[in-house]
């Protein structure tokens, strides 16, 4: 089986979508890109260090043109950082030339993932578990416009996740056969 149109993954940070993406790719026999990881290639800097130096706003422009150009190559598994799809060029971006996928992580299973972690730029606060809070809330109504969704759990491996991806796909028709 194979992807008729690129697979976005969507959803916070910590959900999984650089691991999952990785392997449902794999799974797929198709490219893994990660937004986030061309971006820091095409700044050679870290993201922590453009938002520090240039700013949200700077990067997130930045963002928009690293997803176009990536959907304008052969259907692959991009994943996308967190902020990404709150944007609605964005979305309008990824619905036109992609499916969405998201990721659906609840708080606790997302803050068990990026409590202790240092380079996640939006956490720098006083209190990063009442700021991923603030943010979890905020983008659920904004992920859950995603074409479709599933469900992580802290049980499932990457490997569990990636298969429940795939079904998803094959379950929406998303999917052919190879040899067509």
């Amino acid at each position: 089986m194979t992807l008729t149109r690129p697979l976005v993954l969507v959803g916070m940070m910590g959900a999984g979508k650089t691991a999952i993406g990785g392997a449902v790719a794999r799974k797929l026999g198709v490219p893994f890109l990660d937004s986030d990881e061309e971006l820091v290639r095409a700044a050679n800097r870290s993201i922590a260090e453009i938002f520090e130096r240039d700013g949200e706003a700077f990067f997130r422009a930045r963002e928009t043109e690293v997803i176009s150009r990536l959907l304008d190559g052969v259907p692959a598994v991009l994943s996308t950082g967190g902020g990404a799809f709150l944007s609605e060029a964005n979305r309008a971006m990824i619905d036109e030339k992609a499916v969405s996928v998201w990721l659906k992580a609840d708080l606790p299973l997302l803050w068990d993932r990026v409590r202790h972690k240092k380079t996640r730029p939006l956490l720098r606060t006083d209190d990063p578990l009442a700021t991923l809070t603030e943010i979890y809330n905020a983008r659920i109504p904004v992920y859950s416009l995603a074409k479709l969704s599933v469900e992580a759990r802290a049980e499932y491996s990457i490997d569990t996740m990636a298969d429940k991806v795939i079904k998803t796909l094959k379950d929406a028709q998303l999917l052919k056969d190879a040899e067509t």
